[in-house]
């Protein structure tokens, strides 16, 4: 079936590769061109969902219980690759999709079809979905820890509802692969790193989206176009072997793509002989050079990348090219990495793929989305709590924020999860508790700094919060890591990061587990 788009603000369906500017009319092109043009619409993602979201959705209606108030928490239960921390990611996503929710007629035809929603229910959903509450969420380039919440969400709980599936899916995603880019670029050494994974990616729009989140998690350009059009990254690329395949020889393929790209010349060695390869390519730079042009660099991309990045770094200086640079491809990921350094490959530009879009070694965040409090009819937002035999899965109830403690050196020391109307601490000694564990406690003692990490994005349905452009936010990562102690930045066992519970919070947790234990709703077995 062919997909179908439409404008959102009228319906109207649209080509699938349309686009409408919101005051001509006029066709704009991509439907991924939300970011960049003026006045382009974002697509309508409500039905970019679980089924059971939206049953949900239409029984809270249809019993008439969709104006209770709820607070859900979006957060991620353990760090991806074993290691300390991870990027947020993917909030721009979220705030265009909350902006474009909306059900449409062929929407509910096809509902209609499934025999599975009643007249009732498919009236409830045809009244409207729309959120008209309040969203709070940490920014985009954050440094971010388990059991903390990076979005929360408070309003209507068929409103809140709807909004689950599709933000775990933008949310978990990208800040998956902006902590691998992240990681890898530190396992370089600030060596530059670049985004090759397109092809290799779970989808173009995994594509799109992963390259957007590497550039935030510190990656420096993308193989891939449509990323570079739309958010203005960097954009980079060589010659695949097919190129030197299809000629007579390997340096009159060269010598083409050097005549063809004298300004971005960067050539392919090892497609035959690696070693002959840097010959070639050493000859085609002194061609170039001659007719005032510079090789850029050559890509090696199979065999033992510590042993011929050495060679060819020597044959480069001795022909007296210092300056053009080696580019290493070839499934690598931060351990390979490291271990290339730590053998003294002379490697100056990261070209990383598979392993970084897909996240290879952890390809899902287990992000979640829970409900931590909800009202009695009254306004009044009550803790609620999910109990598991797992400690890992019992959640940390009520409506909280997280603050977040740095030392006198501007490091980040801790986070504690607090009650959102509990004070921000100024001085005096702040004692914190493990989520888990009654025994494990610390004490945060000045000198400290603390400072509250999320911000507002929605207050009654209307978006509140300015985007920051996407430099900014890459910035920001670039600061949240610098920011971390050397500890939580080591690949093999990183140290742990305390996220604790305040006393009110903890107090809470502790009574609402006690009465349900009262209540024998909780098995011995």
């Amino acid at each position: 079936m062919k997909p179908i788009l439409r404008d959102p603000s009228t319906g109207r369906i649209l080509d699938s590769v349309e686009l409408v500017d919101a005051d001509s009319n006029a066709v704009l092109g991509d439907l991924d061109a939300v970011r960049v043009l003026d006045g382009v619409r974002c697509p309508n993602l409500t039905l970019d969902t679980d089924l059971y979201e939206l049953t949900m959705v239409a029984g809270y209606k249809v019993l008439g219980r969709s104006r209770q108030r709820a607070c859900f928490d979006l957060y991620y239960r353990q760090n991806p690759d074993n290691g300390a921390f991870c990027i947020f990611s993917g909030l721009e996503s979220v705030i265009n999709y909350i902006n474009n929710l909306g059900m449409y007629p062929d929407d509910l035809e096809y509902l209609e079809s499934l025999g599975i929603f009643s007249a009732d229910a498919l009236a409830a959903l045809a009244s409207g979905i729309k959120f008209t509450g309040d969203v709070w969420a940490v920014p985009e380039g954050t440094v971010v820890f388990p059991q903390e919440p990076l979005i929360r969400v408070v309003g209507p709980i068929a409103e809140a509802q709807i909004l689950e599936t599709t933000m775990l899916a933008l949310v978990g995603h990208q800040t998956l692969i902006a902590t691998k880019a992240a990681r890898m670029c530190m396992a370089t050494g600030g060596a530059p790193v670049v985004d090759f994974g397109t092809r290799r990616a779970h989808g173009v729009q995994a594509a799109l989206y992963g390259a957007r989140a590497a550039y935030i998690g510190g990656c420096v350009g993308t193989s891939n176009v449509k990323a570079g059009k739309l958010f203005g990254i960097p954009v980079r690329g060589t010659h695949a072997h097919s190129w030197v395949e299809s000629f007579e020889n390997e340096i009159e393929s060269f010598h083409g793509f050097a005549d063809t790209f004298p300004n971005n010349c960067v050539l392919l060695v090892d497609t035959y002989d690696t070693i002959q390869g840097i010959r070639r390519a050493i000859q085609v730079a002194r061609d170039m050079r001659e007719s005032g042009n510079t090789l850029n660099g050559i890509r090696i991309d199979s065999g033992d990348l510590a042993y011929y990045s050495k060679a060819a770094r020597n044959m480069l200086d001795a022909a007296g090219f210092p300056e053009v640079k080696i580019l290493a491809s070839s499934d690598l990921d931060e351990w390979i990495i490291e271990s290339l350094r730590a053998q003294g490959a002379s490697i100056d530009i990261w070209c990383v793929g598979t392993r970084l879009i897909t996240s290879y070694q952890t390809p899902a965040l287990g992000v979640v989305y829970k409900l931590m409090a909800a009202d009695r009819e009254d306004g009044v937002l009550v803790p609620k709590i999910k109990i598991s035999q797992n400690p890992n899965k019992v959640t940390n109830p009520g409506v909280k924020k997280i603050v977040r403690f740095f030392n006198g050196n501007g490091r980040m020391i801790g986070d504690l999860l607090a009650e959102v109307d509990e004070p921000l601490p100024t001085g005096e000694p702040v004692r914190a508790h493990h989520p888990m564990y009654d025994y494990m406690k610390k004490t945060y003692k000045q000198p400290y700094r603390a400072e509250e990490v999320m911000v507002p994005i929605f207050r009654e349905g209307r978006q509140v919060y300015e985007l920051p452009s996407l430099e900014e936010i890459r910035q920001r990562a670039t600061r949240q890591v610098e920011s971390l102690e050397p500890e939580y930045k080591r690949l093999p066992n990183p140290h742990l990061y305390k996220v604790s519970l305040s006393d009110k919070l903890h107090k809470i947790k502790r009574d609402l587990l006690k009465h349900y234990e009262d209540k024998n709703h909780v098995s011995n077995k």
